[in-house]
């Protein structure tokens, strides 16, 4: 177990330590209202951390602060990783971003499009094209999530059981079995809607190497990078390091919830899409790994190039998300000037973002309030943690992002 630690003051690197206290006292005030149970905010310039700020509780019934080697559920925040553990692949010649998935997975081989209608009675035709490797990494593969409760689609994978995007007591191969026998919403490639499309190049991601994805990301990821506690269980010796997970009330206050089943042993379902734990420790040398271009302390992971073509915009037209119509994945605050790539956001014009970021700023959020992200024009890597699903959308990023960027003195 690695711990994270501040390794140089704020001034020697460019930031002001009087907004850096600012940017913590806002948050604190979170949890002395009782909206936050705790947290933790690290901001780094040129890889060495800055600013390291821990506060509140890991676990508020029982007293337990958050500390520098609290663990998280990182939901989405799983995404990124198992993008990269899918491009290792692609540079070992055993997998192609324009790959059919169908070549891997052959329950897509004839993938149709809803057209109309909903339950039994739904009306479909042939896709226009295959569904590639490309459109699982960039979102634009047509599949959703069946919370959205926004298209005919999400109905019909909450009729087939997908509430929670597995299919209860299956593993991995069986739930993207489920999903390949749902139509798309969309031709692939043609639009972006966030969906499962990650669980389903963790299950390529299987096929194609031959292991688990545990297994795989274990060895080929967080072992390489010193990413000394991520995975997709806790064990007994980390479990006391858990923080407690948390839902918002309607009166803006929080209550515990039931999170992902971390502590019982090797889950049945492996989630790429939102399936992993980590620290603060591991999420920093993740960060570095792409800040640094796919290299991290003499060991090279991805090529710079490949770093370089996961964080440029590859939505179609080199549209925004906010082009894509009203949608829940689309209207999260920030996300106009917002593009994707593959496994990351990436900021196309900051002119339009509604939090201050640099061109081509990336990164990804979690679904339990955490964020990260690297701002490549600021030399600036930053990552928040906490542990409450909130019930609309992220409203404390874009403050966290302002008061990041009025840090910044060069």
């Amino acid at each position: 177990m690695a711990q994270l630690r501040q390794q140089v003051e704020p001034g020697e690197v460019g930031l002001d330590p009087k907004a850096l206290d600012r940017l913590d006292q806002y948050f604190a005030h979170y949890v002395d209202e009782g909206r936050l149970p705790g947290f933790l905010v690290a901001v780094s310039r040129g890889g060495r951390v800055a600013h390291l700020t821990t506060h509140g509780h890991r676990d508020v019934a029982a007293g337990l602060p958050v500390e520098a080697d609290t663990l998280w559920r990182i939901y989405s925040m799983t995404k990124p990783v198992t993008s990269v553990a899918a491009l290792l692949l692609v540079e070992e010649g055993k997998l192609a971003l324009d790959d059919p998935v169908s070549r891997h997975l052959p329950a897509f081989a004839e993938p149709r499009v809803y057209v109309e209608g909903s339950g039994t009675d739904v009306r479909t035709r042939p896709a226009a094209g295959p569904l590639l490797i490309r459109h699982l990494m960039t979102h634009t593969a047509g599949l959703t999530f069946a919370f959205y409760h926004c298209h005919p689609v999400d109905a019909l994978y909450r009729d087939a059981n997908l509430e929670s995007a597995v299919l209860p007591g299956s593993d991995l191969a069986e739930t993207v079995d489920v999903y390949a026998s749902l139509p798309l919403q969309f031709d692939p490639g043609t639009q972006w809607n966030y969906s499962v499309a990650t669980n389903v190049l963790g299950r390529v991601i299987e096929v194609v190497s031959g292991q688990p994805l545990d297994a795989f990301l274990a060895e080929r990821v967080f072992r390489p990078l010193g990413m000394t506690d991520a995975g997709f269980q806790v064990t007994d010796q980390q479990a006391d390091r858990l923080a407690e997970l948390y839902g918002e009330t309607d009166d803006g206050r929080i209550t515990p919830i039931p999170g992902l089943p971390l502590r019982n042993g090797r889950p049945r379902f492996l989630s790429g899409s939102g399936g992993m734990a980590a620290s603060a420790h591991d999420i920093h040398r993740f960060m570095e790994l792409l800040r640094r271009r796919g290299e991290l302390d003499g060991v090279r992971l991805l090529a710079p190039e490949t770093v370089d073509l996961m964080t440029a915009n590859h939505l179609p037209d080199g549209a925004d998300l906010r082009s894509f119509g009203s949608h829940p994945a689309h209207d999260e605050p920030g996300n106009e000037g917002v593009g994707f790539g593959l496994g990351v956001s990436v900021v196309i014009d900051p002119s339009r973002t509604r939090a201050p970021a640099g061109l081509g700023t990336y990164g990804w959020s979690g679904v339990a309030t955490t964020t990260f992200w690297v701002d490549p024009t600021r030399d600036l890597t930053v990552q928040f943690m906490t542990q409450v699903r909130p019930k609309t959308s992220h409203t404390m990023f874009p403050d966290l992002k302002r008061l990041v960027h009025e840090a910044v003195t060069d």
